[in-house]
């Protein structure tokens, strides 16, 4: 019925960088679509903490830091510690870096590489198994990376490595769909636009300035992030496989001159 087409009735979600901005945005829509557990994570385990206590007994926080490999396995490890399957990862936790060209660090580009684009792949190879054995032909597990529309157009900053690594992630997302729907698991991409976050502060600080510049005439709220997130988690996004969906209110089309 339609009516649980956007249900997540007991499901269990692992949310990254889940403790503010877009990932606690998330978290909080999959609770309210009615999962059963979310478990969020992020590097600073006062804030991890913080926010699963917010968002109620239902969301659990797993402190870690997930721009090294060793990050990596030491999450895998306290969530398989705690659930044996896995039916949505949202690879959400990330960084940015801007300076001039001729002055962009490799930190810049090491860090931002690595947490964006590296931690991704990894940290969905590391829970495999565990999607795999929540996954059906009827009821896929999902994957969804957070990817950016800096990822599609320009903006006028001079982010190197974001703009690389987000532009990465669409097509390691593709590359990935294409291996993993065998196993019963779907992996797709959401490309946000402006939305008020620690990482983007000038939508967060300077909103109505934003505003301006984006068709939709208004950055997006937390309502406009979950719902394609519960989309693609839920059946209803069951068969779409290795796409990404922009949720940017024209932004990128407006740079094509559409």
């Amino acid at each position: 019925m339609a009516s649980n087409l956007f249900s997540l009735d007991g499901k269990t979600a692992l949310v990254t960088g889940g403790s503010r901005g877009i990932g606690k945005m998330i978290a909080k829509g999959f609770l309210e679509a009615g999962a059963a557990k979310v478990y969020i994570s992020s590097r600073k385990a006062p804030a991890c903490i913080e926010t699963a206590e917010e968002l109620g007994p239902q969301c659990i926080p797993l402190p870690q830091d997930v721009s090294t490999l060793e990050g990596v396995k030491a999450l895998t490890a306290a969530y398989l510690a705690k659930e044996d399957k896995l039916d949505i990862l949202l690879n959400n936790a990330g960084a940015a870096w801007g300076a001039d060209f001729d002055e962009f660090p490799e930190s810049g580009w090491d860090k931002v590489m690595d947490l964006n684009l590296k931690s991704p792949f990894f940290l969905t190879q590391a829970l495999h198994g565990a999607l795999t054995k929540a996954g059906t032909h009827d009821r896929p597990a999902k994957v969804i990376n957070i990817a950016s529309i800096d990822g599609i157009r320009l903006n006028p900053q001079e982010t190197y490595s974001y703009h690389a690594s987000k532009a990465g992630l669409i097509y390691l997302t593709r590359r990935m769909a294409a291996r993993l729907i065998r196993d019963n698991i779907v992996v797709s991409a959401i490309a946000p636009g402006a939305f008020a976050s620690e990482m983007n502060k000038v939508a967060r600080d300077q909103s109505e300035e934003v505003a301006k510049r984006i068709p939709g005439r208004r950055i997006g709220t937390d309502e406009d992030m979950q719902g394609v997130a519960i989309y693609l988690a839920s059946r209803a996004g069951d068969y779409v496989v290795g796409e990404t969906i922009a949720v940017d209110g024209g932004v990128a089309l407006a740079q094509l001159g559409v």
